[in-house]
């Protein structure tokens, strides 16, 4: 999904309207168009809770002499945050091996490491090699001399919905900005009292400059007694995903869409055979 636009019309009457609006490593930004809150927030709950992700299910640690607890120890591994090639794994409730562990549905990892030294993600040694750490500098922890940390594991595909360890990222969204400024008052406390900068100045007025940088906290309104009028549109929203790596923004979206489907297409058989 590149910058422009993307329409999609599922029914008569409903038409929604995407466009993206920023787009960096971290961060995407989109306008949806033509839709409700209920809708913008389906998607924003499937995108956390439903898309899958890989990360670490459970520990053995075999030896540990560092000043951590084996439980801290373990909830540190648990929250590295990993990536891999999600379409060679199956979760183990829907695997043919009944949730025993397979090839299919989970690998292994080992951490062995000697102080002094600290030990880090990438020290993490994967059965499966296509799955690596996405921040392998991430710190796990500080060995003195003598210290020892022996630790193995299984790392499975799962959803957000069962752990936040599977969230792919962080999702919000917010009503996109109307913004109203009388042509007959004094509305130029609304550039000094809004914190994101969305006026500038000319003469005695407050001129919307960047109306999207908005996040509907009032304090133009209240600054200005009233004549700035905000709110935020129950039809056009501001949809904001930041990844933490594990999938690209749009695996992120065409994942939740394609779960969305896929739900639907459930309930309408579910629907079917109850008649």
């Amino acid at each position: 999904m590149g910058a422009g636009k993307l329409i999609l019309e599922e029914e008569e009457g409903f038409k929604m309207e995407i466009k993206v609006v920023e787009k960096n490593k971290e961060k995407m930004t989109l306008l949806l168009k033509g839709i409700n809150a209920a809708y913008a927030n389906t998607i924003r709950r499937l995108m956390l809770d439903e898309v899958l992700t890989m990360a670490v299910k459970s520990i053995t640690v075999n030896k540990n002499g560092s000043a951590l607890y084996d439980e801290m120890i373990a909830h540190r591994i648990g929250l590295v945050i990993l990536k891999s090639d999600l379409e060679s794994y199956d979760l183990q409730e829907d695997c043919k091996c009944n949730g025993k562990g397979c090839s299919k549905c989970q690998t292994g990892f080992s951490l062995k490491s000697n102080g002094p030294c600290n030990v880090y993600a990438e020290d993490m040694k994967i059965d499966d090699q296509k799955i690596k750490p996405v921040y392998p500098r991430t710190l796990i922890v500080k060995l003195a001399k003598g210290q020892a940390l022996e630790v193995d594991g299984i790392i499975t595909p799962g959803k957000g919905k069962v752990h936040a360890k599977h969230s792919p990222g962080v999702v919000y969204y917010r009503g996109y900005p109307i913004i109203k400024v009388s042509a007959s008052e004094d509305t130029s406390a609304a550039v000094g009292a809004c914190p994101t900068h969305v006026f500038k100045l000319s003469g005695k007025k407050a001129v919307v400059a960047e109306p999207m940088k908005c996040i509907l906290c009032m304090a133009c309104v209240e600054a200005t007694n009233g004549n700035v009028n905000v709110e935020g549109s129950e039809t056009d929203f501001l949809m904001f995903i930041e990844a933490f790596g594990q999938l690209k923004h749009k695996e992120m979206i065409e994942g939740a869409i394609s779960i969305m489907n896929e739900k639907l297409d459930d309930f309408g058989k579910a629907l079917k055979a109850a008649k």
